[in-house]
């Protein structure tokens, strides 16, 4: 991998993510530039691998981007800035407003929405053929009451910015939607309805390169997102069979919505629900960033892959020079995350040796385990998961906004 000229990488991470990027960049020569908020100045950060790092006030976790802008303007004077690099799906819009301002090669404005936007990415994969959950955006009333009319309930109301299950609420009847919309007020048309749809919600997680999905896992939650975080419960994920129908279905599907969005490089996450109705796969959402709940663990454990560390090669490759994916290591893994009552849970009867990863957080617990066996891989998610409720679970209302 040649550099002939060091680059400068300034990196964007309103919450605390992206070591492993930090690291990857600064080891392939790179000077690194970290971006992010004052909350998390005594964060855990790779300070060995940061050349510099500057704190943004962030009141409610909000940046003011006119400020930001003005700051990042001032600091390129003096440095040469190569690439930007949004850590978290919150910074996608902000990397792309910083891009467009200073004219840095990368993800613009407009793909971004694709990115960030559920009604933008809903209303893209539908143009394409690709299907989706009926939905409507909350803005035109007749529309929204021909929806209701022709859709029947529930229905998930959804906030197109927030990441994950943030801010989401499921509807009963038309009634409850109205009362909603009067206490969202003017902030209505940032929100879209769609058709409630139960079935298995996957994950595919990729590295993009040259426009070609060089790399992607498809994996299974234990339960829906939404319901692990409005209800309280247990998060799990595991990796799918390889070349089962899900996985070859899953993978194709993933390619046309990375393809239709416009990611021509980087890493994505996407998301997407096998409806129990009709067994058919629907499209939920995607993103331009490594997937959150500590899943690069996950995809790591089932295939020896970083996709932190890869993300941050193929930025220096910059797309002038052949890419090449590592040789996967193929294994079946599975992710359990769950708030814990103790402040540092104690995990020691923890110790069968498929257990390739432990969370290492106050008040939380959680553990990563391969193994060559799918079975063995279930087995271990359903017993521990029983276990973790007895032992550490915990549960807090969710949130309507992000929190660190």
């Amino acid at each position: 991998m040649s550099n002939e000229k060091q680059l400068t990488f300034l990196c964007i991470a309103s919450y605390e993510k992206g070591s492993d990027f930090l690291r990857q960049a600064k080891q392939l020569g790179c000077r690194v530039i970290l971006l992010t908020s004052q909350s998390l100045e005594n964060a855990n950060w790779p300070h060995d691998s940061i050349d510099e790092i500057f704190y943004i006030p962030d009141e409610n976790k909000e940046w003011n981007m006119d400020d930001v802008t003005y700051a990042v303007s001032f600091l390129a004077r003096t440095e040469q800035i190569d690439r930007i690099i949004a850590l978290d799906d919150y910074d996608v819009e902000k990397a792309a407003r910083l891009r467009e301002h200073l004219r840095v090669p990368g993800m613009g404005d407009t793909t971004a929405r694709y990115f960030r936007d559920k009604l933008a990415m809903r209303t893209r994969a539908k143009e394409i053929g690709i299907l989706v959950p009926e939905f409507v955006h909350i803005l035109n009333y007749d529309r929204i009451r021909e929806f209701m009319s022709s859709v029947p309930a529930p229905w998930i109301l959804k906030p197109r910015m927030h990441a994950g299950a943030i801010g989401m609420k499921k509807i009963f009847n038309e009634e409850e939607l109205w009362q909603t919309l009067d206490d969202l007020g003017d902030e209505q048309s940032f929100y879209l309805m769609e058709k409630f749809v139960p079935g298995e919600i996957f994950h595919v997680d990729s590295i993009v390169y040259r426009n070609i999905v060089s790399f992607s896992v498809v994996s299974k939650y234990g339960l829906p997102p939404m319901e692990v975080a409005h209800a309280g419960r247990i998060f799990s994920s595991r990796t799918v069979e390889r070349n089962s129908v899900d996985d070859k279905s899953l993978k194709l599907m993933n390619k046309q919505v990375l393809h239709a969005m416009g990611l021509k490089m980087g890493v994505s996450h996407s998301e997407f629900i096998k409806a129990k109705e009709d067994g058919r796969y629907y499209f939920l959402e995607t993103s331009a960033r490594v997937g959150g709940a500590n899943l690069h663990e996950l995809v790591k454990a089932a295939t020896g892959i970083n996709l932190w560390e890869e993300w941050a090669k193929i930025e220096v490759l910059k797309g002038e020079e052949p890419y090449e994916v590592p040789s996967e290591i193929p294994q079946s893994a599975g992710i359990l995350l769950s708030l814990a009552r103790q402040e540092w849970p104690d995990m020691e009867k923890y110790d069968d040796p498929e257990i390739v990863w432990r969370l290492d957080k106050k008040n939380h617990a959680g553990l990563v385990v391969a193994s060559s066996s799918q079975k063995r891989v279930e087995e271990l998610i359903i017993d521990y998961t029983k276990r973790f409720y007895d032992d550490f679970f915990a549960t807090q209302p969710m949130q309507d906004k992000p929190t660190s």
